[in-house]
């Protein structure tokens, strides 16, 4: 095989001007062009239905598991975000919405703990210091009186 075979072979454009390929594209353009007669335009509508956004609640679950996880309702509620997500991914709704439900529920049940829990320790911590204060407080005014 020659050069000028290969080169032939390699650069189907070689040896045409560079004008061509786009003189070809306007040609075809033409050639197509738009329809000829009178035939009458029409379109098609597909209605597509839209995605239901079904929240599956996993950060908040996620949040409850990691931080003060009362009976594990935090964890609990994880387990169902998880499955929520997984029917959603397989185009359960309905499914997806129940678990997301549950999930909600476990998700607020554990928030109301947590809080609760939280004021009660900061309650008892309050208490026990203003206990710890009147004992110690004591303790100085019958070590004055000797």
């Amino acid at each position: 095989m020659n050069q000028s075979s290969h080169s032939i072979l390699m650069y189907p454009s070689a040896g045409r001007p560079a004008h061509y390929e786009k003189l070809q594209e306007e040609h075809e353009v033409a050639v197509l062009g738009v329809p000829h007669g009178p035939a009458p335009v029409t379109t098609t509508v597909i209605n597509m239905p839209s995605e239901i956004s079904v929240p599956d609640h996993v950060v908040w679950s996620l949040f409850n598991t990691l931080f003060m996880n009362f009976c594990c309702l935090g964890f609990i509620a994880f387990a169902y975000s998880i499955k929520s997500r997984d029917r959603k991914m397989v185009g359960d709704i309905t499914g997806a919405q129940a678990f997301a439900s549950t999930a909600k529920c476990l998700n607020i049940w554990a928030l109301i703990f947590n809080i609760l829990l939280t004021i009660g320790s900061i309650v008892v911590f309050i208490i026990f210091s203003a206990v710890i204060f009147q004992a110690v407080s004591q303790k100085m005014k019958n070590l004055e009186g000797f």
